[in-house]
């Protein structure tokens, strides 16, 4: 059974429609006032710079891509003739006397002599120590005795010029570890190191006869050697 409609509810409903239609006529007019008023203001900007004879001419130096091209100009403009202190130039460009020769293997910051002035407790002497500013050398390290050009690549890979570095010390040191062998004139670097010391293949080998792969019952090993 449908409810009688009140007439409150009637009236209601057509208040509530009539200021719906109200209140988006205002918005309406509003929003179309505002439009107007930009145009407008547009508009006479528009003119004012038509009106003010701004030229539209490209200028001759103006580079635009594929219609003029512009050639450039890479000649320098400043010499040292031009400048207002010449004499000032000049001390710009400093040469330096070469070394004593016993400087020929001075490394700033890794100098013995210096280094062994630190403490030793934590091994503080073997750390980097840079000279202080009044330590500086203010020469040219020379080159070794008998110094040689360096091998170019690949070759510097495995030989280097022994008077380059004139030094035994790792031949006899580490001479079972295969790092460093001395051939003559030259440092011949084998390759392999402690690890493989005949080769790869060898040492393969020679881990394949310790340890039962073949079976499967192991299928990985690490060698971390002595590091």
């Amino acid at each position: 059974m449908k409810m009688p409609t009140s007439p409150f509810g009637r009236n209601f409903k057509g208040y509530w429609k009539k200021a719906n239609l109200l209140r988006l006529t205002l918005i309406v007019g509003v929003c179309s006032i505002f439009y107007l008023l930009g145009l407008h203001q547009h508009e006479t900007g528009v003119a004012a710079v038509l009106n003010s004879g701004i030229s539209c001419s490209i200028p001759a130096n103006f580079t635009v891509y594929g219609h003029q091209s512009v050639e450039l100009d890479f000649d320098e403009h400043h010499a040292a003739e031009n400048l207002s202190q010449p004499e000032a130039a000049a001390n710009w460009s400093r040469s330096f006397p070469p070394c004593d020769i016993r400087y020929s293997e001075y490394t700033p910051c890794e100098d013995r002599d210096r280094s062994l002035r630190f403490d030793r407790e934590r091994l503080v002497y073997r750390e980097r120590h840079c000279p202080e500013r009044n330590e500086l050398l203010k020469c040219r390290i020379p080159a070794p005795h008998g110094y040689k050009l360096p091998f170019q690549w690949p070759e510097s890979r495995d030989w280097a010029w022994f008077a380059n570095v004139p030094h035994r010390e790792l031949t006899v040191e580490k001479a079972v570890q295969n790092w460093i062998q001395v051939q003559g004139q030259r440092f011949r670097f084998p390759g392999g190191g402690t690890m493989f010391p005949r080769g790869a293949d060898a040492y393969i080998d020679e881990i394949e006869r310790l340890i039962p792969f073949r079976d499967g019952s192991i299928r990985t090993a690490i060698d971390t050697g002595c590091g």
